[in-house]
């Protein structure tokens, strides 16, 4: 049966207008893709965001960068905002997943540091690609309660002292870098693969358990189960700024891998506009002085924000000081072939830890 004419066209425009408004409500929200407790979601700052500039914030989380790739290759068009790890951002262009940003449209970034923003990482043929957020390190992080003092090494690890009690990062290329740096090879250009698995291998019998997440880590020093492991800067900061937690950052003499996190736009995002302003938002000054100052953070890559913390501040004072400096090694990218190398080495230690 034919519908009225009436009928028919008030369905049509019923449509129409139903598809229009889901449209110009997808507009309105800016999807972005990030480790979860990483300043991005933080409630307070989700809701500053929104009340000033009427976007509306939807919040997605990866656990790995390799995991980070895939959500944003197998879901396109849905994220807006993905942060990404500048040693992973040549993969993440190259695959064509992300795209260039316009940062004219960014008023902070003007203020991102020279050597972050000239980072060749994240620049390609004059276009940005991504947008330096924060940077900070892989050190060791300890249980006060385990301390008198703390160590000074990366050799502490291996106390027989510490058996049973040591926690590392379940991540390939990670736990590679680290092995080299405790055989005393640089973390890009690791000549001797061997002396880095007789390090690793060393290691195992001291190992608790491997972590993947924040929590993870909290959780066992929070119920004394270690004295020591690898952690990211930031996290053992919130750790004892926002959890209260007994946790210290050790940069051991060997030194630390170190890391810049930028924001990217993903290929296909819907909301280029809410992307930028949120970039534009998390590069504030404002907003990190608030995020270190309430629940703790990396180093920002704007010297503005960093300035504006107290001068005795760990973020300032001791992340910026020349002899850390000195001790660091920041990631660079590693090669398909170098991370199948690294995966199997790692797969084939984790197997011998009960």
């Amino acid at each position: 049966m034919r519908m009225p004419r009436l009928t028919a066209f008030l369905t049509a425009t019923a449509v129409f207008v139903s598809a229009f408004t889901l449209a110009a409500q997808a507009a309105e929200e800016v999807h972005v893709l990030n480790w979860k407790g990483y300043g991005a979601d933080e409630p307070w700052a989700v809701a500053n965001f929104e009340k000033a500039t009427g976007f509306k914030v939807v919040n997605d989380f990866f656990n790995s960068e390799q995991e980070m790739l895939t959500k944003i290759r197998t879901n396109p068009g849905l994220y807006d905002v993905v942060m990404i790890n500048a040693a992973f951002n040549d993969q993440a262009m190259a695959g064509k997943l992300i795209q260039p940003i316009d940062v004219s449209k960014l008023s902070n970034y003007a203020d991102i540091a020279k050597d972050k923003a000239g980072s060749p990482m994240l620049n390609h043929e004059g276009k940005v690609y991504g947008v330096p957020w924060v940077w900070g390190l892989t050190a060791l992080a300890i249980n006060e309660k385990s301390f008198d003092k703390p160590p000074t090494s990366i050799a502490e690890m291996w106390d027989p002292a510490h058996k049973g009690r040591v926690i590392i990062r379940d991540d390939a290329v990670e736990a590679v870098q680290f092995g080299a740096l405790a055989s005393g090879q640089n973390i890009n250009d690791i000549k001797d693969m061997e002396a880095v698995k007789a390090k690793l291998t060393s290691l195992m019998p001291q190992i608790k358990t491997f972590w993947s997440s924040e929590n993870d880590w909290n959780q066992m020093v929070a119920s004394n189960q270690i004295d020591i492991g690898t952690y990211w800067s930031g996290s053992a900061d919130r750790a004892k700024t926002h959890f209260k937690l007994p946790v210290s950052l050790v940069i051991p003499q060997e030194g630390s891998v170190a890391w810049l996190d930028a924001f990217s736009i993903p290929a296909g995002s819907k909301n280029v506009a809410g992307a930028e302003a949120f970039i534009n938002y998390m590069i504030d000054p404002k907003f990190y002085v608030e995020w270190v100052t309430k629940v703790g953070a990396p180093v920002s890559a704007n010297t503005k924000a960093v300035d504006a913390l107290p001068e005795d501040a760990f973020n300032r004072k001791v992340m910026g000081s020349p002899d850390v400096a000195k001790r660091i090694q920041f990631q660079a990218p590693v090669t398909d072939e170098q991370r199948e190398k690294y995966l199997a080495l790692w797969q084939e230690l984790k197997v011998n830890v009960k």
